[in-house]
């Protein structure tokens, strides 16, 4: 009977002193700009995150496709989460079911799917009309079978009309232009996020001294400055199911902000 309590009590320990589930812990995530050298880059970080939001030909400049590169990572780093963001904008619809069918063989944790800027060669494609067009294309007639589809939010939209997204057929949230004016909207999103099981993820883009410039031209606002990374951290830890931090064309900095924010994936 001793020996009995003795286990019940060692189980009851564990329980209070394991750490958190890797599901119930917030993801840090680097918002990951692909170059000639994206290899050497993701391994410079790869000890520093649970994975990547790869860009796709940001600002609408050619740049190695986001959801190529995103194959390529996820199958180095099998255990990182990666998903790509996917710009409707630079590609037609057959384009759109192949790069697809490719991130749900290889088994891409989802796109990311959104009309995105304009090119900066060339003529918008407008083909599928809008994010909703295209997801429906892809599951309903390229029959996806386990890609998770997700939308970006913005906080610049009414909270009802972000709202009334979230409820539609989406598998994930990404939540836009994060800052102390749009926590409160944030704290909406994610509650409603919760309540119908979605994950969301938070942009968290930190100004430096050296990114001043580049946070101009995206024109979002910051949701930290390098000193403030931990503190507004904190405040979406347990909130989110992830960040995507990004010093956004700061790359030392990146890895400043990266060690700072170890201390929400322990």
């Amino acid at each position: 009977m001793k020996k009995r309590e003795n286990r019940y009590a060692k189980d009851f320990l564990i329980q209070i002193y394991l750490p958190l589930s890797r599901d119930d812990i917030m993801k840090i995530l680097n918002e990951f700009v692909p170059t000639r050298k994206f290899l050497k880059l993701a391994e410079e970080i790869k000890d520093l995150v649970d994975g990547w939001n790869v860009t796709d030909s940001a600002a609408g400049f050619p740049a190695p496709s986001g959801t190529v590169v995103s194959c390529i990572l996820k199958s180095k780093y099998p255990e990182k989460y990666v998903c790509p963001i996917f710009i409707l904008h630079y590609k037609g619809p057959v384009e759109v079911g192949g790069l697809a069918l490719a991130a749900d063989i290889i088994g891409l944790d989802g796109l990311a799917i959104t009309m995105g800027d304009v090119p900066k060669y060339g003529e918008p494609i407008k083909m599928l009309k809008s994010s909703e067009d295209a997801r429906d294309f892809l599951r309903t007639t390229v029959k996806l079978k386990n890609l998770k589809l997700g939308c970006l939010l913005t906080a610049r939209r009414s909270i009802e009309e972000t709202l009334t997204r979230v409820r539609d057929s989406w598998d994930f949230i990404y939540f836009m232009r994060l800052e102390d004016k749009s926590f409160p909207a944030l704290e909406q999103v994610a509650k409603e996020c919760k309540r119908l099981n979605k994950p969301i993820y938070a942009y968290f883009l930190v100004g430096t001294p050296k990114n001043v410039e580049t946070v101009k031209m995206i024109g979002w606002p910051v949701a930290a400055t390098m000193d403030t990374v931990e503190e507004k951290a904190a405040k979406l830890d347990g909130l989110v199911d992830g960040i995507i931090a990004t010093c956004a064309g700061d790359a030392e900095g990146d890895k400043e902000m990266l060690q700072k924010l170890q201390k929400f994936r322990s």
